[in-house]
């Protein structure tokens, strides 16, 4: 791998996984959010997060470490959105944890697009 593909395959990557944490916060804000359940469509949304993650997954296939961590990321949230739909108890739980993980993937995606531009302006 030349110096120069492997700076694009750097590039790649990043900005899939910036898209994947765009695209979980979108399914997360459509929880608790009625302006979000409104300005992304959920078929939308799902489409671009299944295939988004079907990428990152795939991209990160050198590194089972890193793939299992992001896999795992995407079922948590996935189970905190479906568990805050429900009604009861723990859709309370939920909502307070999805809103805690909202933050953590602000953090994370504001962290992989100031990396992303630092590679672009290389």
């Amino acid at each position: 791998m030349t110096v120069q593909s492997a700076v694009h395959s750097h590039i790649d990557i990043t900005d899939a996984l910036a898209r994947l944490y765009i695209f979980l916060a979108q399914s997360m804000d459509r929880c608790v959010s009625e302006v979000a359940r409104i300005n992304y469509l959920e078929a939308d949304v799902e489409s671009h997060l299944a295939s988004t993650k079907a990428t990152v997954l795939d991209m990160l296939a050198v590194n089972q470490v890193v793939q299992a961590k992001v896999q795992q990321e995407c079922d948590r949230v996935h189970s905190l959105i479906m568990t805050s739909l429900e009604d009861g108890v723990e859709k309370a739980f939920a909502l307070d944890a999805l809103k805690a993980e909202r933050v953590v993937l602000k953090h994370k995606t504001m962290a992989l697009s100031d990396l992303l531009a630092v590679f672009r302006a290389a």
